[in-house]
């Protein structure tokens, strides 16, 4: 049985044993589930950016890199230019 310490501030650190065995990793969430006298424990993995790509329709197809870097380059001129002529 592994067990664990709650901190004055509430705070309870997971042990080592337990976060392997999970796989967890910062940014993981546990989600607290009561059933009467007792508590389950559930894990919410946080997503990768990886397993995240496709997820969202996109709106417009992606014209390149060259393009959007032209695009942003042309932002900042104007940006610039448009501050000096204030």
């Amino acid at each position: 049985m592994l067990k664990a310490t709650l901190t004055t501030k509430g705070q309870l650190t997971v042990p080592k044993e337990v976060r392997e065995r999970l796989g967890l990793r910062p940014g993981d969430r546990l989600v607290f589930e009561f059933e009467e006298d007792a508590v389950r424990l559930k894990v919410e993995k946080r997503k990768t950016l990886a397993e995240l790509k496709g997820s969202l329709p996109a709106r417009r197809s992606y014209p390149g890199r060259e393009v959007e870097r032209a695009a942003a380059h042309e932002h900042v001129v104007r940006k610039i230019l448009g501050e000096e002529a204030s």
